[in-house]
């Protein structure tokens, strides 16, 4: 591994995205990683990111997987609520800027896959071409229609199930990870949940997401029928036992989107003590000199302007 000493500090190459071509840019090779998370036997927290330089932060941290959700992309590109808004091409736009800028294998949340069975196998072809790892398709009837706004209404399993054979014979490199995904548990119940999975499993989906599991209850009876890889979303707190969670099989659990919110409280505090009359020095929420190089991975290109410009 080259490392480069300079501005910003002594850093290792693939923290500057300096590493080999074939290992930096090859999405193939970050799938074999993803994939061998599921086999680990552990349970993993991913690093949840929503742009570039948040992604490269999970990576600096030693994040083994990051996660960009759809109502993440949402707030970033539309500054809109997580209600549908946003279009598979916004989505896979930014997914790409992730995938380009770290190292780091990246889950998505590609929601109700924008429509049909058909879109899922367009936004399976998008999501792939941008380079994630893996990506989880849901059964919530998405958008909200005409008369409901709590989003709390299932399609059948039959269109679910045919959701999921569409996104499995989308993808073409067989190491991206196609996960089915419900929100049965908390909408219609365990046992809706458990026939739901079971039939998308039986389509050869890779991964079955559960949002909305809250008791250890729940999670058992889940594990005890599905046995492939488990994911959680919105789990409850006495949920958050990595020893527990990797007995029953789970293998992904999310731990919420605090990054972006805490981003938000920054910049919201930041720019009011401006109005407020602060004086810029007298702000502490700044990241410092040397943060800021090693997210813009400064050391990378001062060598590169070294190398093909002269410099």
């Amino acid at each position: 591994m080259r490392t480069i000493s300079g501005a910003a500090g002594s850093i290792g190459a693939a923290a500057m995205g300096l590493t080999n071509k074939d290992e930096t840019m090859d999405w193939s090779k970050r799938r074999e990683r993803f994939r061998a998370l599921l086999a680990d036997g552990r349970c993993f927290y991913p690093g949840s990111v929503f742009d570039p330089i948040s992604a490269r932060i999970a990576e600096d941290l030693g994040f083994e997987v990051a996660m960009f959700a759809g109502s993440i992309a949402s707030f970033t590109v539309l500054g809109a609520p997580d209600i549908v808004m946003l279009t598979l091409t916004e989505f896979a736009d930014q997914a790409l800027r992730i995938c380009r800028a770290a190292n780091v294998p990246l889950l998505v949340d590609a929601d109700h896959g924008y429509g049909n069975a058909l879109n899922v196998r367009r936004t399976v072809e998008e999501l792939e071409t941008a380079g994630v790892s893996a990506l989880t398709i849901e059964d919530t009837l998405l958008p909200a229609p005409f008369g409901k706004s709590d989003g709390k209404d299932l399609i059948s399993v039959e269109e679910g199930a045919g959701k999921m054979r569409a996104a499995l014979a989308a993808r073409q490199d067989p190491k991206l990870v196609i996960v089915g995904r419900t929100s049965a548990v908390g909408i219609t119940g365990v046992d809706d949940a458990i026939a739901r999975a079971k039939a998308y499993a039986a389509t050869g989906v890779d991964a079955m997401f559960f949002a909305g599991v809250r008791t250890r209850a729940q999670l058992d009876a889940i594990a005890a029928v599905i046995k492939i890889p488990i994911f959680l979303g919105g789990a409850g707190a006495e949920l958050y036992d990595r020893d527990y969670l990797a007995s029953r099989g789970v293998r992904i659990c999310l731990q919420g989107h605090l990054p972006f919110q805490a981003a938000v409280r920054a910049v919201h505090e930041t720019l009011k003590a401006l109005r407020d009359g602060i004086p810029a020095g007298d702000i502490k929420t700044a990241a410092s000199a040397d943060v800021m190089k090693r997210v813009t991975r400064e050391a990378a290109y001062d060598a590169w302007s070294q190398d093909f410009l002269g410099a």
